[in-house]
């Protein structure tokens, strides 16, 4: 096999699983590089692959390495979350030939302040202009949108792109959005800070993603979202809760809905109860 890497992203991509990327997310090589083909991939990606959070949530062993998440996602039956599906899609982007740059995010760096530096992997892809290409922030854009301060409408529902007072630029996620921002600046990488807070993010009491169940879906014109037992079904006008009884109605949920294949179902559910007791209280 021929290995394909960018020096944009240091992710190296063989030519064969670029094949069997293109193979899982039903879309063929595109005939150019541009932002229609850019545009397809990306919205392919998400109509794909499940974000997910569960290895942060149960404490199972966690990479992101390349040939890692490549084995979890592609050649497995799981999805991903932010630097599982931001780095996957990037590392085909630049297999097929993009210019892709790997920028260091911080989600929620508006209240969080700093120490969000790093908590968020999201992509510039550069064509006949710059463009932000992001898979990883579960319920926000399904296309890239131009890398420039200004609103965003798809599939109805609005965001925004704003210049922040000390020099970032901070997406603005949708009224519903389960992350309400991130900052990134067009010209920072740092794979440093993404590894350093990787480790908080996994093992830490504190993070979000330790203490509550997190799997996201898209659909035709919304998402469909589980976050503990309340399983929500969201498009631009409307949102539908409904609970999850039992161990094997979560099972039930993570295949038939997410379409993801999930070790020991039981398991989660116990922590589910758990960290639903844990709130109560």
């Amino acid at each position: 096999m021929t290995q394909v890497s960018s020096s944009e992203n240091g992710m190296p991509l063989t030519s064969g699983q670029l094949d069997a990327y293109l193979a899982r997310v039903g879309v063929d090589r595109p005939g150019s590089l541009d932002v229609d083909s850019l545009s397809n991939l990306h919205c392919a990606h998400l109509m794909a692959f499940t974000w997910e959070a569960l290895d942060a949530f149960m404490g199972w062993p966690c990479s992101i390495a390349p040939a890692a998440t490549f084995a979890k996602m592609v050649e497995g039956k799981r999805g991903g979350w932010c630097y599982e599906m931001n780095g996957l899609f990037g590392a085909a982007l630049a297999a097929l030939g993009f210019r892709v740059t790997r920028l260091c995010g911080g989600v929620d760096r508006e209240m969080m302040g700093d120490v969000a530096i790093g908590n968020h992997l999201t992509l510039r892809v550069d064509l006949d202009r710059p463009y932000l290409a992001d898979v990883g922030v579960s319920d926000a854009i399904v296309e890239p949108v131009p890398l420039a301060a200004g609103p965003i409408s798809q599939r109805g529902f609005e965001f925004s792109i704003i210049p922040t007072d000390d020099g970032w630029l901070r997406f603005k996620n949708h009224a519903r959005g389960m992350a309400h921002s991130f900052d990134f600046r067009p010209d920072y990488s740092d794979e440093a800070a993404i590894a350093s807070t990787l480790g908080w993010l996994t093992q830490d009491p504190g993070s979000p993603f330790t203490n509550a169940l997190a799997v996201l879906r898209h659909t035709a014109d919304g998402y469909i979202a589980l976050k503990n037992d309340c399983l929500r079904s969201v498009t631009a006008t409307s949102v539908s809760e409904q609970r999850i009884t039992s161990a094997d109605h979560l099972a039930d949920t993570f295949n038939a809905i997410f379409d993801i294949d999930v070790p020991e179902p039981g398991r989660v559910w116990e922590k589910v109860q758990t960290v639903s007791r844990d709130e109560a209280t």
